[in-house]
């Protein structure tokens, strides 16, 4: 165990020391950048991908990996708008909707969970195969983007909660849920399906519910994702979160989990993901040409994920 925490360490320290030298290279590029209500925007749209990055951790700590949260996230949003709509919009509306777009979230967790873990497929294949099966659901739902959520939703995502702003409630809980389920032996297992399988096996632990709910936590925190995203937007999409999959991965790769499996942890996501955006509005607001903006963040996360790999090797 001091042998895997020497590894994570590093890594970790990586991410969060890049991170500072981003905000400080973003507060000298973006005007006003350490104002709250720009703050606040940021915040907003790191979040999902936050989100999405947490749950991906479990994932892939227990040796698995999830391509469909994206899907998951569309289909949560069309059921979620659908729902409020057809119920009328009120503050029962509201709550319905969100509840029927995490019970969706965790009905695809379970489907892939039951796939990969008791029909032992392939974890990329299937999740790839079952993404594409969710976003065909979220088109059939909703064809096109449309059906505006009611007011009270978006106002109350784009505002404040006793003086905090919403998007800080929601990061400081997820930060919270992340920190408790570091301490309990469930993530220890996780490390230990991801690390040795066999030997898992071998000291009796319950690999198959254990993927399953792995799968059902990456798809639960794609749901809050989506609810999210459907709060910032304020409308139905069913091709919103198409580049929450691959984002996630390289979020939770940037926060010193290693892709393989066993050693890692969602507090280093969450540090890799706003890594993410802070790369993002640096290369927006240095003023770089549109066609390099992609190539040049493309490079930057590549040589931040060769670093965190070779610090773990070592």
């Amino acid at each position: 165990m001091r042998a895997l925490l020497k590894m994570e360490r590093p890594a970790w320290l990586l991410a969060a020391a890049a991170l500072v030298v981003l905000v400080v290279i973003n507060g000298l590029v973006q005007k006003g950048f350490f104002a709250p209500m720009v703050l606040q925007s940021n915040l907003t749209t790191f979040l999902p991908l936050v989100l999405v990055a947490i749950g991906q951790t479990y994932v892939i700590l227990a040796g698995d990996i999830d391509l469909s949260v994206g899907a998951v996230a569309a289909l949560v949003n069309v059921i979620t708008v659908s729902v409020m709509a057809a119920l009328g919009g009120s503050a029962g509306a509201i709550a319905a909707g969100m509840a029927a777009g995490i019970l969706v979230a965790v009905a695809c967790g379970l489907l892939n969970g039951l796939l990969i873990a008791v029909l032992r497929l392939q974890p990329m294949v299937t999740t790839f195969g079952t993404g594409i099966i969710f976003s065909a659901l979220a088109l059939w739902v909703l064809p096109q983007a449309g059906l505006v959520v009611p007011d009270a939703y978006w106002s109350t995502y784009g505002g404040a909660i006793l003086d905090v702003p919403t998007v800080l409630w929601i990061l400081l809980l997820a930060g919270l849920f992340v920190f408790v389920l570091a301490r309990l032996p469930f993530q220890s297992w996780l490390k230990a399906v991801g690390g040795n399988r066999s030997g898992a096996f071998q000291s009796g632990l319950p690999l198959t519910g254990i993927r399953i709910k792995a799968f059902v936590l990456s798809a639960i925190f794609a749901g809050l994702a989506a609810l999210c995203l459907t709060g910032e937007t304020a409308t139905g999409d069913p091709l919103m979160g198409q580049s929450l999959g691959m984002g996630s991965i390289s979020a939770v790769a940037l926060g010193g989990t290693l892709l393989s499996g066993g050693v890692g942890g969602a507090m280093g996501s969450i540090l890799g993901a706003l890594l993410l955006g802070m790369i993002g509005n640096v290369i927006y607001f240095a003023g770089l040409p549109y066609e390099y903006q992609t190539l040049v963040q493309g490079l930057i996360v590549l040589a931040a994920l060769a670093g965190g790999v070779v610090l773990a090797r070592r």
